[in-house]
């Protein structure tokens, strides 16, 4: 048996949370019984020792003790000593996401920064006598690390559904595996593919054999295109920007996207022809290395936003916001049971060329469950009034909203939170008032 093993990459992702979802190493649980004072056993702060010269990026995170994990030694853990410190302690995690933290915890070194004990020393962290704004710093970090939880939760119940709805409705059919046949290997056109192997064969069983039939993304009335090409020989020269301004162009990459279908990473770009934009119940899907499969639907009609030609743009004439997010959870399934992969051809993770898209089959899922999946991803309906939100009843109405909330609602408050607890924590820094509002 083994142990999952939590590095400084997996405190440095861009989630607040550490999850079984991320990639480890791991340890022989024969090495842990000399060592079992670095198995976490309750909820941690993680913190890493050790960072890049980008303080833009997270060097901490929070374990809430879901699995068990063996820590690091480059990557400090602290804990909260008593329930009754339980704000000053979600304070001070909110307080690791700031540049302010940041540039004194990792205070030597050039493109990689090291902290020794002199710097963990000498980190200041303010010491408030205002026990309402401590409070109000904790509920807006535990906020956050709520919404991250249910993110995660809402993309696996949508690969659950998925699964038994698959397992649950196949046709009286028997699956037996069969060697490819001349005209299977001509229709293909080549045999270094993994579409000939039994365990690719017996998963595509599954789905053509489902009750209701199959068909491919073509049939649902999308096409695919690839994202605008943005080099210099194509549309001239552009100017990058992490922030916005006026005229510029969103820049959706595949590689800003995670596996839950948000966006990590912002990036704009200045241009001065007209290029080619996303629409409403467009799919952007990332089609090539080691990360392929991730995508993201345009739920909301956006003004000037682009993604690149590493991109796979998947489009739709009607603007069928259900059936765009059905074939993108259907998309995360393929993904999570590594059947993008075997689709996928070349060195380097590999590329699913738009030519093999015709051999992906789509279960045909009637409209009742293609809306019950659709709603984990992105639910419009999620009303709940903060106008008289206070210290003692946020998280109760915050819960609410969550429980009705989607994916892209959740990432969305998430997002607004996390803005607005770098500016109180700013204030903080700069000893100025600070107003409470939710």
């Amino acid at each position: 048996k083994k142990t999952k093993l939590i590095q400084i990459s997996n405190v440095n992702d861009t989630e607040w949370l550490v999850t079984e979802g991320q990639k480890f190493e791991f340890l022989p649980n024969t090495f842990l019984e000399n060592k079992k004072r670095y198995l976490l056993n309750e909820d941690y702060i993680l913190i890493s020792l050790t960072g890049g010269s980008d303080l833009e990026k997270d060097i901490s995170s929070y374990f809430d003790n879901s699995f068990q994990a063996f820590l690091n030694q480059r990557v400090s853990a602290f804990k909260s000593k008593t329930n009754k410190d339980r704000d000053l302690y979600f304070y001070f995690y909110g307080f690791t996401k700031s540049l302010f933290f940041k540039e004194q915890w990792l205070g030597r070194g050039g493109i990689q920064k090291n902290t020794g004990a002199k710097e963990r020393n000498n980190t200041y962290i303010p010491e408030l006598t205002n026990s309402k704004i401590i409070k109000y710093v904790s509920l807006l970090t535990q906020s956050i690390i709520n919404k991250e939880k249910l993110i995660r939760n809402r993309h696996d119940n949508i690969l659950k559904l998925i699964d038994n709805e698959l397992i649950n409705s196949q046709k009286s059919n028997s699956y037996r595996f069969e060697y490819p046949t001349f005209n299977e290997l001509n229709d293909i056109g080549r045999m270094d593919t993994n579409l000939y192997r039994e365990e690719f064969k017996k998963f595509d069983f599954s789905i053509k054999n489902y009750s209701n039939g199959f068909q491919s993304i073509f049939d649902l009335g999308f096409s695919l295109s690839r994202g605008q090409n943005l080099q210099v020989s194509n549309i001239g020269k552009s100017v990058y920007s992490n922030s916005y301004y006026e005229g510029f162009y969103t820049l959706m990459l595949p590689k800003h996207l995670s596996k839950y279908g948000t966006v990590h990473t912002k990036a704009f770009i200045g241009n001065g022809k007209e290029l080619k934009t996303l629409k409403q119940g467009d799919l952007i899907f990332g089609a090539e290395g080691f990360e392929k499969g991730r995508s993201i639907v345009i739920v909301e009609e956006k003004d000037r936003t682009i993604t690149n030609i590493h991109g796979i743009t998947i489009q739709q004439e009607e603007k069928n916001l259900t059936k765009a997010i059905f074939v993108k959870c259907f998309l995360d399934y393929l993904r999570d049971k590594e059947i993008i992969d075997l689709f996928a051809v070349g060195g380097n993770g590999g590329s699913l060329a738009q030519k093999y898209w015709h051999y992906i089959p789509f279960p045909k899922f009637d409209e009742s469950k293609q809306k019950e999946l659709a709603n984990l991803y992105y639910n419009p309906k999620t009303e709940i009034n903060f106008d008289n939100a206070t210290l003692e009843n946020y998280l109760d109405l915050d819960n609410a909203f969550n429980e009705k909330a989607g994916i892209y609602e959740l990432d969305k408050s998430a997002k607004e939170l996390k803005a607005r607890l770098n500016e109180v924590i700013d204030q903080i820094a700069n000893d100025e008032e600070i107003i409470i509002t939710f």
